[in-house]
């Protein structure tokens, strides 16, 4: 035992800190990030049936798929805000809340305005959260170990993105089934063989006017136990209702599960993560540096203590209160000289993290493997599998980010997620299929975890004054969102325009993304600086230097 301050006998254990105690904080905190991959990430496996439900263009498959990114928007604002004067925590809670009435919402919207209201009220929780928890944990965290449990973050997120594959998997599985039941039971009955994937696909990539004749040949074998005038019919019913599978032939209907329910059992599911994090969130401590702007420094020095040590946490304190006695407090210290390269660094990482293009593979994976060739179910489980990388390298990344370095970690990222993405181009361009084709998407993925994913958020966290770290963080994160949200926007434009597509067959939209890992990797190599190992007061210290 050791004597403590006051004369009391206090573990040893306690002089060093608790790192079971970080972790346990730290993995709370990252049930926001958890969330982040989840609501953003269920939207692959659902995007195909929104499509055919509400009857989408190009434009509107874009806007569906990116409707939350606006909330994320406003909700990176905000929480900059209220997390300055509120505190990190109460933050969290918020964004639990948005969360759940999100799942909610989507999983019941009576028409397509009342779910994009709700995809952007999920996706002011995302925004919040998407700052937050890693500002949070930078905080809180010792500095040798900051990197690794900001990058638990990140660990989170593509967590999420990793379950929601799975679970859409299984529900899209279960949809593809009772359709394919509802099919065989049409061809008992009536003596006619009838595949509602393989209709509904020639239907819904073709126009509204194709020719009745078209579809019999199509159908072939088919289409001899169909009367003529029965096409017709069926063909006048899909002129009014291009996208819906309520396929009719000859009066007898057959209802896709898949496009009217199985979205709203994704959506839905998002409900049980938030209800985890709205519950554990109240018992996290709060951030000690936002506690010691508000002059609460015995509660700050309290969980210091748990995590550094007390003799540790002393200097630590002292060094804090010196840092947050030298800023403004306003905004406007970020244009002080010194420091507006801290926030050209900081916006510039976030819009290059987003337009390298990582979310138009994550959003539209599905969509992207159906343009290879697979089916429906096929395609499902490939998300999983690009999952499992997301996750497996971004495990590499937290081992190696506070060894390696940021620096170097972003670099080869950079250069693998470029090279990828123009064989990827080509592999399109020439209509070339295949698992080297889905390993040309794995390396890409594995790339990014391994580099842009969790370091560019390890950085953003690290990187701006204590007193205004929110607020900065919260324009840099905006930024991010509305690179995010251009990127979302136009996939779909340049995948779906008839004259690229004629020209490149997909492959256009990788080729420019595949230009920004280029910019990407010049401009860390020549202006980011590496803050392994330092303290938030060392790195804000070089910035005024």
């Amino acid at each position: 035992m050791i004597m403590d301050d006051t004369g009391n006998d206090r573990p040893a254990t306690e002089q060093k800190g608790s790192i079971a105690y970080v972790i346990l904080v730290c993995l709370v905190a990252a049930l926001g990030g958890l969330l982040f991959g989840y609501d953003t990430g269920v939207i692959s496996g659902a995007i195909g049936p929104l499509e055919i439900r509400f009857e989408l263009d190009a434009a509107g498959v874009g806007w569906v798929a990116s409707c939350a990114l606006v909330g994320c928007m406003f909700g990176a604002a905000f929480a900059g805000i209220v997390s300055d004067r509120l505190g990190r925590k109460k933050v969290l809670i918020v964004s639990a809340v948005l969360f759940l009435v999100s799942a909610f919402g989507t999983a019941f919207p009576r028409d397509l305005i009342m779910f994009v209201i709700f995809r952007f009220i999920g996706g002011l929780g995302v925004g919040a959260a998407s700052m937050t928890s890693p500002m949070y944990i930078a905080e809180i965290a010792p500095a040798r170990i900051r990197g690794r449990m900001v990058s638990v973050n990140q660990f989170a997120i593509v967590s999420g993105f990793l379950v929601v594959y799975f679970v859409n998997y299984i529900i899209g599985g279960y949809g593809v089934g009772l359709d394919r039941r509802a099919a065989a039971e049409h061809t008992a009955r009536y003596g006619t063989t009838l595949d509602v994937n393989d209709i509904s696909t020639f239907i819904t990539k073709r126009a509204p006017e194709i020719d009745p004749n078209e579809v019999e040949a199509f159908l072939g074998e088919q289409g001899r136990g169909l009367q003529s005038e029965t096409v017709v019919a069926f063909m006048k019913e899909q002129r009014k209702e291009i996208r819906k599978l309520d396929v009719e032939l000859a009066g007898y209907g057959i209802d896709s599960w898949i496009v009217h329910r199985a979205w709203r059992w994704m959506f839905g599911s998002e409900s049980l993560p938030a209800v985890l994090l709205l519950l554990l969130a109240f018992f996290v401590p709060e951030s000690p540096r936002w506690l010691t702007k508000q002059k609460r420094e015995s509660e700050a020095m309290a969980i210091l203590s748990r995590v550094n040590g007390r003799e540790f946490a002393k200097s630590e304190l002292s060094e804090i209160k010196d840092a947050i006695a030298g800023e403004s407090g306003s905004l406007r210290q970020l244009f002080h000289p010194g420091m507006r390269i801290v926030l050209a660094i900081g916006i510039a990482l976030a819009v290059l993290q987003q337009v390298t293009g990582i979310n138009a593979v994550l959003y539209y994976a599905t969509e992207i493997f159906k343009n290879l060739g697979y089916g429906t179910e096929d395609a499902l489980l490939q998300t999983v599998v690009i999952g499992v990388v997301n996750i497996g390298f971004t495990v590499v990344a937290i081992w190696m980010v506070d060894r390696l370095g940021r620096r170097p970690l972003m670099i080869i990222g950079s250069a693998g997620m470029g090279i990828t993405l123009l064989m990827l181009g080509l592999a399109f361009c020439f209509e070339q299929s295949g698992y080297w084709v889905l390993m040309l998407v794995l390396g890409y993925v594995a790339c990014f975890a391994l580099s842009l994913g969790p370091v560019v958020w390890v950085v953003l966290s690290e990187i701006f004054p204590t007193r205004i770290r929110g607020r900065a963080m919260a324009i840099a994160t905006v930024i991010l969102w509305i690179a995010c949200f251009a990127v979302s926007q136009t996939f779909p434009m340049m995948d779906k325009n008839p004259w690229l597509v004629d020209k490149f067959n997909h492959g256009f939209s990788f080729w420019v993304y595949a230009v920004f890992c280029a910019v990407t990797l010049v401009f860390v190599w020549r202006f980011l600086p590496e803050t392994k190992g330092k303290t938030l007061e060392e790195i804000e210290k070089h910035w005024q230097r």
